[in-house]
């Protein structure tokens, strides 16, 4: 199965990658992850995402699509993946559309997981407390700017993957296990 994982921060994807991961045996995989994998493997592509990190700019859509090209075609996504987070734009899910086209390999669903804007900021602040870690953006100040730019950038993601059919939305709220339940069920699983 071939999914891209979408939520806002706060909205647990990381959690429930973990789980549908293990649920249906298939890589798992995020763009930050994969830029770090190639910087440290000193490939050329690994090299120029360097550069670009060093320098302090912004990786490109084009450089990220290529970085997440480069890895779901590898041999361990060949009976499928989850991209968690590594969609961030249309161009992006556009380009990888095209890709998994042409290798006749689609999508198999896009998952959006929703939760209310007031429940997230709760979950991003108690983090720190639950967990004992503290993150630089655990903070009601940076989590509400997290959202805006999610809002403005990444939702239209959403937009896109429904025009084309392959939308899922589903409730963020509640145990780690019914948010499990429910997006297995939009996986037809």
């Amino acid at each position: 199965m071939r999914i891209v994982l979408l939520g806002p921060p706060g909205a647990g994807k990381g959690t429930q990658a973990a789980n549908l991961v293990a649920e249906l045996g298939i890589p798992h995989i995020s763009t930050g992850d994969i830029l770090r994998a190639q910087v440290a493997s000193g490939s050329p592509l690994g090299l120029k995402v360097k550069s670009i990190l060093d320098s302090g700019e912004l990786v490109t859509d084009e450089i990220i699509m290529e970085v997440v090209i480069d890895r779901v075609s590898q041999d361990d996504c060949k009976k499928g993946f989850l991209l968690d987070g590594a969609i961030r734009t249309v161009l992006q899910a556009k380009m990888l559309q095209d890709y998994l086209a042409k290798v006749g390999a689609p999508l198999h669903k896009v998952v959006q997981i929703n939760v209310p804007d007031g429940v997230l900021l709760e979950r991003i602040c108690s983090r720190q407390e639950q967990t004992g870690v503290t993150r630089a953006d655990d903070n009601a100040e940076v989590a509400a700017k997290r959202l805006k730019v999610y809002w403005e950038q990444t939702a239209p993601v959403a937009d896109y993957y429904a025009q084309a059919g392959l939308l899922a939305k589903v409730d963020g709220v509640g145990t780690v296990s019914e948010v499990l339940s429910r997006i297995m069920a939009s996986l037809g699983s």
